[in-house]
């Protein structure tokens, strides 16, 4: 069968977010007031076949812990399809 994954990587909520900070100091120069806070991440989708939807969710998981998220600095979550 075939999947869809779409993960999202973003900063610990605990550690700083240079570009976040950036952001939310620049929007005032374009007109945009009352923002407080800014994360900026990764969105990753990734196309894959599998058996079963827990296999495909097994492969993602995977896939995050070993090479698409720094799990010291990063926290992930994502949503498996059967396209």
């Amino acid at each position: 069968m075939k999947f869809l994954a779409h993960i999202n990587i973003m900063p610990k909520a605990e550690l700083l977010d240079p570009q976040g900070k950036v952001v939310v100091k620049n929007l005032p120069n374009i007109g945009i007031e009352g923002v407080d806070d800014v994360r900026i991440g990764k969105h990753v989708t990734i196309s894959l076949e599998a058996a079963s939807e827990d296999e495909a969710h097994d492969k993602v998981e995977r896939a995050c812990k070993k090479l698409l998220a720094n799990i010291i600095m990063e926290s992930y979550d994502f949503v498996v399809e059967a396209v």
